[in-house]
């Protein structure tokens, strides 16, 4: 057996007894919380996981397209998930791995064309609302473990904190800020450096089922290839037929040359 297998089958064996855990604790959790997935979108939510319950999501498919001037980069993710089990009324734990990614990149001189896949690193991370159970300020630290291979995995241990906080404006909205320092791994896969971004977001209810949200993304990336800032826009929307269940798609446009053109993403989200 292969390591990359051993280490499939070592994740999704994690995984399970998470989600048994969290079943057998069912009948003694109290009423369930409004339904809130880290998915979609660009930014991370304060709340966190009932005590006992597990959320399962997972990114089903993502494009995202890189026009440089000397290369065209075609990203595609598959299987992008992210498990969380709440600990208590308010902590959580995340355990978060990218089961595949390929990647395609034609040179724009010679337009000979190189195709990768791999499987991406693994995040582990935990978050503690700092307001109550339904809080509206939070602190995630996380760490990510080099499990992948490049150009979808990092190559090298990375870490970094989350602190999520937002606002409610009334009759549903929502006005949420996401602010992130990393010490993000070396674009050649060895060491790490400074990275720091913003994310501020703006999430309403279009009926009762169906909510949009729309977002602004700033990030410094200090690589010592090369520093570089990224600016994005973002929407989507989430369709919750259910109190358990989501389903979301999204799209998220570079606004300015060292961004990626444009992503396009759907994806599911489930409450046990």
């Amino acid at each position: 057996m292969t390591n990359s297998v051993k280490r499939t089958a070592l994740l999704v064996a994690s995984a399970t007894v998470v989600a048994l855990a969290a079943t057998a604790a069912w009948a003694d959790t109290p009423e369930l919380r409004d339904f809130c997935a880290d998915r979609p979108g660009l930014g991370t939510p304060a709340c966190t996981i009932d005590p006992g319950h597990v959320m399962v999501e997972l990114g089903v498919a993502d494009w995202t397209l890189d026009k440089q001037p000397d290369a065209r980069t075609d990203t595609v993710i598959a299987g992008d998930l992210l498990v969380r089990y709440g600990l208590d009324a308010t902590t959580e734990v995340q355990l978060g791995w990218t089961a595949y990614g390929h990647v395609r990149v034609r040179d724009n001189a010679t337009g000979m064309v190189s195709r990768t896949g791999r499987t991406g690193d693994v995040l582990l991370s935990f978050r503690k609302s700092l307001s109550g159970p339904n809080g509206k300020v939070a602190i995630q630290p996380f760490v990510t473990v080099p499990v992948g291979r490049s150009p979808v995995g990092a190559g090298d241990w990375g870490a970094g904190v989350i602190l999520p906080f937002g606002f409610d404006l009334g009759q549903g909205i929502q006005l949420a800020f996401t602010p992130e320092i990393d010490a993000a791994v070396d674009q050649d896969g060895s060491g790490r450096h400074l990275s720091y971004s913003n994310v501020i977001g703006l999430s309403e209810p279009l009926t009762k089922t169906l909510n949009l949200t729309e977002e602004l993304s700033a990030a410094r990336d200090n690589d010592p290839s090369g520093h570089s800032t990224t600016l994005l826009a973002s929407a989507s929307l989430a369709y919750q037929p259910g109190k358990n269940s989501q389903f979301d798609v999204g799209t998220v446009a570079g606004l300015n040359r060292n961004s990626p053109d444009v992503e396009v993403y759907f994806g599911i989200a489930r409450r046990f």
